[in-house]
């Protein structure tokens, strides 16, 4: 039993930061078209992590902008059309949004406005198609997924987009959440979904074999900070086989998610060379050797760690529990316990959360907001929570007792709903995404894996702002 926060504390210190996948795709069913791409054996896609490649935010926004086909205008609505006999309102999401089941219930309630999903395993593939749709100006479905971080493509070119602003949805969702996809002209151009609430998951039995404690509001004790947190990592490794945390870019993104302007300024400046991003830099990669098991988070390298042992803690928001569930199996392995501690680092951090928007392309632009706002009311993202743990991002959803008194079964009987509300509530920083933000964060991800493969932290950081350099 540790006796106080101070035994757990190291001679070094952290350099200072700003204060404070899911159900995968099983079948065609009625009312889904389902794509899969295969991600390796037992891992689910990951919804809410994807990497853009090289420009494809760039490219994007100029899609946003022109179309390269036919001689419609992009920027004009389409003609309004009611469904004909047999057509369908058609909806593309990534991942799972866990829409299946409400769908089929909107379909037998509205046999007039039926709704078809087409679901893309990853959103990767999913934002390369859409960009050739815009591009194209044609084939875009009636309602599109976003995922958050690219949000600010369709700010920064709202011409191609509805304004879903309504009464019905005012004051909806967390004021950061909305924020995110309201044009600085009042549009609101996405209905948000999900947010991404963070938490530390950790592997009880492996912090008890290690002599740490394993009751959670003690764990939740010993790492308010991030000089706590890489303390008692050390302390960790330092008597067991296994590393402390993930991948390196786990717990990168999850500082990140504390920094106010990690790549951009408000004004859309590219500045990768702020004191507090290279403090992340050096921080994680200081820790690269003993810390980290060296893999790139995704990769068949990081699932197998979920199954032999390979790490004990995890920047956690709400989605990633799936993700854990299904990596390690599930019923767990005999002896292995995982849990959750109401705790993040340094304070709170949002991980992830996606929106729909409408496209003006779309001939039943109104019909598509009547569905997207039922389905992102707070009555069917409880039910969503329920089956599939993703966390509302709707204020009410959030004060909801089937949400507050949610234990997670698999996670020693964790109370998630109440750990996830009030790590939401701890959140105070929303990152600043400009229109660059995925592609740097992809080169700042790929910067920190070379380090983890053993290149020189000085080298590596000076490849990251040349190739940032190239993306402007």
């Amino acid at each position: 039993m540790v006796s106080s926060r101070s035994e757990w504390k190291r001679s070094h210190t952290v350099p200072p930061l700003h204060p404070e996948p899911r159900r995968p795709p099983e079948a065609l069913r009625a009312g889904v078209i389902v794509r899969t791409t295969t991600t390796g054996p037992g891992r689910r896609p990951p919804r809410h992590r994807g990497r853009l490649a090289l420009g494809a935010v760039a490219a994007l926004v100029l899609g946003l902008t022109a179309a390269c086909g036919g001689d419609s205008d992009p920027t004009e609505s389409a003609e309004q059309q009611e469904l004909a006999e047999g057509e369908a309102l058609t909806i593309t999401t990534f991942g799972e949004f866990g829409y299946d089941e409400l769908i089929a219930q909107w379909n037998e309630e509205h046999p007039e406005l039926r709704v078809e999903q087409t679901k893309v395993s990853l959103w990767d593939d999913w934002k390369n198609e859409l960009n050739t749709l815009l591009q194209a100006n044609e084939g875009l479905p009636d309602i599109v997924a976003i995922e958050g971080d690219f949000m600010p493509a369709l700010v920064a070119a709202p011409e191609r987009w509805v304004d879903l602003s309504s009464e019905e949805v005012e004051g909806r969702w967390l004021e950061f959440k909305s924020e995110a996809a309201t044009t600085s002209d009042g549009q609101l151009l996405g209905y948000a979904t999900d947010a991404g609430p963070e938490a530390i998951c950790y592997r009880a039995d492996l912090f008890e074999e290690a002599g740490l404690p394993t009751d959670r509001d003690e764990v939740a004790a010993l790492m308010t900070t991030w000089e706590d947190y890489f303390a008692l990592g050390e302390e960790f490794v330092s008597k067991s086989d296994a590393k402390w945390y993930d991948a390196s870019g786990s717990v990168a993104q999850a500082m990140l998610n504390q920094v106010e302007h990690p790549f951009e300024q408000a004004d859309n400046t590219v500045d990768v060379e702020n004191d507090e991003l290279r403090a992340v830099y050096d921080t994680v990669t200081g820790y690269s050797e003993s810390l980290s098991p060296g893999v790139a988070q995704w990769s068949d390298d990081w699932t197998a760690g979920f199954q032999n042992d390979g790490f004990a803690t995890i920047p956690c928001p709400g989605w990633m529990r799936s993700n854990i569930r299904d990596n390690t199996g599930d019923p767990a392995p005999k002896g292995v316990v995982w849990d959750v501690a109401d705790v993040f680092p340094g304070g709170g951090g949002n991980w992830g959360g996606s929106y729909l928007a409408v496209p003006k392309a779309s001939a039943h632009q109104e019909q598509a907001k009547e569905f997207a706002a039922w389905i992102t009311a707070p009555e069917q993202q409880i039910q969503i929570f329920e089956q599939y743990g993703n966390f509302p991002s709707q204020v009410e959803a959030l004060e909801d007792p089937t949400l507050l008194e949610s234990v997670d079964p698999y996670f020693n009987d964790a109370p998630v709903g109440q750990i996830f509300s009030n790590r939401a509530s701890a959140i105070t920083v929303q990152p600043y995404h400009g229109p660059l933000y995925s592609d740097i964060l992809g080169k700042f991800q790929e910067a920190i894996t070379r380090v983890d493969q053993g290149e020189d932290p000085d080298k590596s950081w000076e490849t990251f702002v040349t190739e940032v350099e190239a993306l402007q």
